[in-house]
């Protein structure tokens, strides 16, 4: 049994860690989940390992990831969800979200990227969140409009060697 430090109606977070890979796997070894994050679109084994350590190296230097999010009526992993630091910003993140197929087209992107927005605005006081998105990957570009995020331009990308459409949604609480 996963212990979630974080729920919303259907999900619920957790943290990745070095006995994960078998969860890792299922998320980025899926070529539909990778299409957009890398130039070739398919992770390696290799990829995939590196990508579970940065995860778990966010959480132990800045206490964030992309946490993994898991159906919370059947704790089947959904796909990550979260925020890592944005580098040329204090106080600002970049929000992101993996999704296996099995789950898409059902809400829980929306939902999770709620939380995480919620969460980095008051928890962790953010000032704002960045995100962007491959530019043939319209779905993320409905989900960061409908969330409220605004388009700001378009930056280089290095994993796919692509500029991509880039937005930011500031914390208007503060």
């Amino acid at each position: 049994m996963r212990e979630f430090f974080m729920k919303t109606k259907r999900i619920g977070f957790s943290r990745w860690n070095s006995a994960d890979l078998d969860l890792a796997t299922q998320l980025w070894g899926d070529k539909e989940v990778t299409r957009f994050i890398c130039a070739t679109g398919v992770f390696t084994r290799q990829d995939i390992i590196d990508r579970l350590y940065v995860e778990i190296h966010n959480d132990k230097m800045f206490n964030i990831q992309y946490w993994p999010i898991f159906d919370l009526s059947t704790e089947d992993l959904i796909g990550c969800c979260g925020i890592r630091p944005f580098n040329s910003e204090i106080h600002s993140y970049e929000i992101g979200f993996h999704l296996r197929k099995k789950y898409w087209g059902m809400g829980y992107a929306l939902e999770a990227a709620k939380a995480v927005i919620d969460y980095s605005f008051n928890n962790l006081k953010a000032d704002k969140l960045y995100a962007g998105h491959h530019p043939q990957n319209e779905d993320s570009k409905k989900l960061l409009t409908k969330l409220g995020f605004r388009y700001i331009g378009e930056n280089y990308y290095n994993p796919t060697g692509l500029y991509h459409p880039s937005y930011e949604l500031v914390n208007d609480n503060l």
